[in-house]
Formats: structure tokens, C-alpha cells, sequence
């Protein structure tokens, strides 16, 4: 079996003085705004071909391959001459950008934990069809028992490093390892645990299933041990009319001891507290109560068979309170009710203080967790997790081919 990852020749911007201005996150959270901020920015920024907008009756895809075309005919892009992986550091993040063989799931070498849908899928296999390469990254995780990859990450991360940008008032850092540094670089070995990027890693397994020499993705991998390794949960807003957080109370307190947020205490700070050492979550209303719920211990949750399949998804917080707590608060309500989502506890706190939606906080789930579902074989619900910050677009692309 081939080498589950190896190092590459990168595509990178010729003039990495603006990389600033030529970066952007991940396709999958750039709204419409975000993405017309972005490409004003520069006619060359990232977005102009990762989200790709034709002329009228134009072929997006199309015009995506061409565009790329063009910015390497005329030097906008320049290949690396030899293999090299990419270090990044972001914030306090440290990671690695290497080429993951496109090989599925099947093998289990590359594990996710998130079940995926049709259409982005469709999308990303059309834009990779058209510009036949990788032009944002995957997102890893290597549970490094050893530390080998994250000392030599941070050894690297001790020198000048070769690029820098700041992207959403992150600092970005950026190292090239090569030629004999590179022979002693521990590369992270299997498994390697999906974080972000589930639809495009099965994209690019299918397209290498169609193109057989396409057979390799970009792929940005951090060791689990990272102490800048930030995973946040994502906290649910309902919007609706008819809202009533009082119809479903009743049930809660068969299942939950019940408690109001005590007055000057700060909520989020509370909800850490209150979820120490069980399944906790807190629940503001518009009329501005904000209840903390715990789970007994007593609680019987054989009786929710729906909780998820697998031991691993049904111990996990955001699985018990979106069964529980979400889904009565949503067939509670007397209109017809939407669902939202945000990692920012304050955006939420603050929606239910407008009376915008009743917000539902959560405690984050852990990296271990994360991988007890994946190795459980098992999928975490919609939303379980947010790894923060993003993995920026554009640092470093891969041609599919060669």
C-alpha cells in the first residue's frame, strides 16, 4: 500500500508580500458578503476561483479553469521545484500541509466522522474537474502518541519564517521543509482523523476513482497533542413565533436538574462549571431567562433510542442535548419553527437577549471524543464541532497531476 501521505510540489502566489490580500478561509464558510470582501480585496484572491462567478451565461467552472490558467501564464503563480511540506503556523496553531492519498474510507486509514451530502459534493467535483487542482486543504488531526510530529513542528516554527500573512486578524506563518531537513520530518503516519473537509476528501476520492494519476489531495494535518489546537461547539438558535420553553420544562426535569443562571454571573463561564463532569447545557429564552440544565445521573437514556448508534455518539453532549433539549423546543413550537447555528456564545446570548430565537449553549466536545466516534465507525449529528480557526485557502495550492 502507497504512503498514506508524502510531501509535494506546491503552487504558491509569486509575490507572498500580499498574501494578506490573496488568502481566504474555506469555501464552505464564505457567505455572499464574505465573498465579495474577499475578492475586492484582489483581482487574484482565492475566492475568484474557489468560488468561481462566470459572466452572464458563462460556465463558473469553466471560467474558474481558465482564470487559473491564466494566473499561471502570466506568473501570478509559481511551482516549487522540488517536494517540500508546508508548515503553517496560525494563531498558536501549528500544522503541516502534505499530499493524503485520495483512498476513501474503505482502507481506514483516513477516518471522518461526519456524514456528508450530494451537493457540495457535486459542486467541488465540478470545480475540481474543470481546474484539475487542489485549491484549498483538508483538515486533520494525528493523534502523535509519541510527539514526534508536534516537537518537529515547533522546531521548525523556532526560525524566520519564509511567508507571513494575517487572515480575519489571525497571524499566519509559513515555513518551507525540504531537501535534508525534510528526510528527518516526521510525517504524520495512519490513522489520521478528519476535522474539517469531509466533502472535499470524498470528492477527491472520487475524482482520482475517474483519473487514476489524480490520486492525492492537499491535506493540512496538526498533532492532537497541540496545545493550540481549539475545537468549539456550535450552539443552536431556534427562530420561530411560537416559542415556549415552558411547555417542554416539565419533561426536562425527568431527565435534568434545573437551575437559573445566578444573577452577575457570566453565562458561558457557568455552563463550563455546570458541564465539569456530566452533560450540561443553557438554555436563553427571548424574555430574558436563562436556564442552566444538567444531566442527572439517574437519567434514563436507554429510553431514547434515537440518542445514536454507537456508544461513542450517544455520550457525547451535543447528541444528548440535540435529542432532549433541541428536538421538544422544536416541536414545541406553535409555528413553524427554523434552526440555526453559531459558535460564537455570545452571537447567541445576544439573539435571545433581541428576542431574535431561543439560544441553546453547549460545552465544546473534546478531540477524544472526536475519535472514539470515528474509530466507533459511527457519524457525530449535524454541527458537533467547530476547529477554529479555519484553515486558510491559498497559502499553498497542489496541482492534481504530476
Amino acid at each position: 500500500m502507497k504512503e498514506l501521505v508524502v510531501p509535494f510540489r506546491g503552487e504558491r502566489y509569486r509575490e507572498s508580500k500580499r498574501l494578506s490580500r490573496l488568502i481566504a478561509p474555506p469555501y464552505d464558510v464564505i457567505d455572499a458578503a464574505a465573498r465579495a470582501r474577499f475578492a475586492a480585496l484582489d483581482a487574484h484572491n482565492i475566492v475568484h476561483v474557489m468560488l468561481p462567478e462566470a459572466p452572464p451565461a458563462g460556465d463558473r467552472y469553466a471560467w474558474a479553469g481558465e482564470q487559473l490558467a491564466a494566473w499561471r501564464e502570466g506568473g501570478v503563480l509559481v511551482r516549487d521545484m522540488e517536494p517540500a511540506a508546508y508548515v503553517m503556523a496560525q494563531g498558536d496553531r501549528l500544522g503541516v500541509f502534505v499530499a493524503l492519498a485520495a483512498e476513501g474510507y474503505g482502507p481506514r486509514r483516513v477516518r471522518p466522522h461526519e456524514k456528508t451530502h450530494a451537493g457540495p459534493k457535486a459542486d467541488r467535483l465540478a470545480l475540481l474537474r474543470a481546474t484539475r487542482t487542489n485549491l484549498e486543504s483538508l483538515f486533520l488531526l494525528a493523534p502523535d502518541r509519541d510527539g514526534a510530529l508536534e516537537q518537529a513542528l515547533a522546531e521548525v516554527a523556532q526560525r524566520s519564517p519564509d511567508a507571513s500573512a494575517e487572515l480575519d486578524g489571525v497571524a499566519i506563518r509559513f515555513w518551507l521543509v525540504r531537501d535534508k531537513e525534510l528526510s528527518g520530518f516526521p510525517l504524520p503516519a495512519s490513522p489520521l482523523y478528519m476535522a474539517d473537509g469531509h466533502h472535499r476528501y470524498e470528492t477527491a476520492s472520487a475524482y482520482a476513482a475517474e483519473n487514476p494519476a489524480a490520486d492525492r489531495v492537499l491535506a493540512f494535518v496538526a498533532s492532537a497533542r497541540d496545545p493550540g489546537l481549539v475545537v468549539l461547539p456550535t450552539h443552536r438558535l431556534i427562530h420561530g413565533a411560537g416559542r415556549r420553553v415552558d411547555a417542554v420544562v416539565p419533561a426536562w426535569r425527568t431527565l435534568f436538574d434545573l437551575a437559573p443562571v445566578p444573577p452577575g454571573v457570566d453565562p458561558v463561564a457557568y455552563l463550563r462549571q455546570l458541564g465539569r463532569d456530566r452533560t450540561a447545557c443553557l438554555v436563553a429564552s427571548p424574555d430574558g431567562d436563562q436556564l442552566g440544565l444538567a444531566l442527572k445521573p439517574d437519567a434514563r437514556l436507554d429510553d431514547f433510542p434515537d440518542l445514536g448508534a454507537s456508544a461513542a455518539v450517544r455520550a457525547l453532549d451535543v447528541a444528548r442535548v440535540e435529542t432532549l433539549v433541541v428536538k421538544p423546543l422544536l416541536r414545541a413550537d406553535a409555528s413553524t419553527p427554523t434552526l440555526a447555528y453559531t459558535a460564537d456564545a455570545r452571537e447567541a446570548l445576544e439573539s435571545a437577549r433581541r428576542g431574535a430565537s431561543t439560544a441553546v449553549l453547549l460545552n465544546p466536545t473534546r478531540v477524544e471524543q472526536v475519535f472514539a466516534v470515528a474509530d466507533a465507525s459511527d457519524v457525530m449529528p449535524p454541527k458537533s464541532t467547530y476547529f477554529a480557526p479555519k484553515v486558510p485557502s491559498g497559502l499553498v495550492l497542489r496541482p492534481c497531476e504530476g
